[in-house]
């Protein structure tokens, strides 16, 4: 079994899926733009966007199961449609949920590499292809890292790898005066517990003042839905946080029911994935194919033969 994931948005801010009523779903489903299909046994997710010179930009995470590393991707439209792709930021280790940061000025990423054993920011250079490294941010490998500036201070909420899925079951904040730190971790981490609503999911954004986190539910699959976080106190002391809101993947796309794990956006775009679990045969052989090609060193993407493949 694996997972298969698709990509789409929808023209209008992030806000609106608090908008309906309760027995209705967030999502409107007729209109939600989708990117186009991967190849067999490739994937994307994680959809971070900005509107810029006339055309959306998705930002996502590319993940093919013949190499096992993710990397960042990018597709651009002009209204509906899609007019150009590529591939925005590629490292030696797995890169996926790409946020996207404005500051002073200037366009940030903060994508997950927790392999690499850091969290990292990259500033644009050159829109949407040329991204460098400029902070380390922290010290430890933060997971699906969500930042935001609040009430004067920025804020980080994410994740950290550890034994028994505790990715899943663990969010930590962590606090600065400036976006490029430094950052002190919240006192009271792991300032929220559980398997259904503690790992970060896509933006934070303010809706009637108040702050709203979307984040993971990890049972009974990994990225099954989505919960919506009203932050009811922050402060580097204090944490607490009210469930507002549930999003499922059913009815959005067919054959993509078994997860939604992403909501991101700004006050024009909202950018969502979901889950399909698939079954082949031919699984197992790329498992196999994959174990062979790092005995073989032949999984660097600065490798001729890995970019053939990818």
């Amino acid at each position: 079994m694996y997972d298969d994931w698709r990509v789409g948005f929808v023209r209008r801010r992030i806000s609106h899926v608090l908008e309906r009523a309760p027995d209705q779903s967030a999502l409107d489903a007729d209109a939600v733009i989708w990117l186009p299909p991967r190849k067999a046994f490739q994937f994307i997710a994680d959809p971070f966007g900005v509107e810029r010179d006339g055309l959306t930009t998705v930002f996502f995470e590319h993940f093919d199961y013949r190499v096992r590393r993710g990397e960042i991707h990018y597709a651009q439209y002009d209204g509906d449609r899609l007019v150009c792709e590529g591939e925005a930021l590629i490292e030696p280790f797995h890169l996926s949920y790409p946020s996207l940061i404005e500051d002073g000025g200037q366009l940030y990423m903060l994508p997950e590499g927790y392999k690499s054993g850091a969290l990292t920011l990259y500033r644009c250079e050159r829109f949407p292809d040329r991204w460098t490294p400029v902070h380390r941010l922290m010290d430890v490998p933060a997971i699906d890292a969500t930042v935001i500036k609040h009430d004067g201070l920025w804020w980080m909420f994410y994740a950290l790898p550890g034994p028994e899925d505790r990715a899943m079951r663990e969010m930590h904040v962590a606090w600065a005066p400036r976006l490029e730190g430094p950052w002190t971790p919240h006192a009271a981490n792991p300032v929220r517990t559980g398997f259904l609503s503690s790992r970060p999911g896509g933006s934070a954004f303010v809706r009637d003042g108040a702050l709203h986190l979307p984040v993971q539910e990890c049972q009974p699959t990994y990225g099954a839905a989505l919960r919506l976080l009203r932050i009811d106190e922050l402060t580097p002391d204090r944490f607490s946080a009210s469930e507002v809101r549930r999003l499922t993947p059913g009815g959005l796309l067919e054959g993509f029911a078994d997860g939604l794990h992403t909501l991101s956006g700004d006050d024009r775009l909202t950018f969502i994935d979901v889950k399909g679990l698939r079954r082949s045969p031919v699984e197992g052989g790329l498992k196999t194919l994959y174990k062979m090609r790092r005995l073989l060193g032949l999984n660097d993407p600065r490798t001729s033969i890995t970019r053939r493949a990818a």
